[in-house]
């Protein structure tokens, strides 16, 4: 028997940040979150999420952040976009 196992890509969101301020440029309202998920899956059926990525890009000033360089108003802005998708 074959079995046909792995990971594979999920959906990946990107959503604007309002009124978030890019720490580099200073300038408001230009900065977008993308998130992209991993699953595992079997026979090309995703079982289970093994893990996701986030990361935030100015559109002014064209500077990419990563997880670890967040600052709080960032993390405060994804977790504000994440509880109105949860509630819609």
């Amino acid at each position: 028997m074959i079995l046909f196992l792995g990971t594979k890509p999920g959906k990946t969101t990107s959503k604007l940040l309002q009124n978030v301020a890019c720490p580099y440029c200073g300038n408001k309202d230009t900065l977008t979150a993308v998130t992209s998920t991993t699953y595992f899956h079997l026979f090309w059926i995703s079982l289970f999420r093994v893990g996701s990525f986030s990361s935030i890009s100015c559109s002014h000033c064209k500077r990419t952040y990563y997880q670890d360089e967040f600052t709080e108003e960032m993390q405060r802005g994804i977790d504000t976009r994440k509880s109105l998708e949860q509630t819609n």
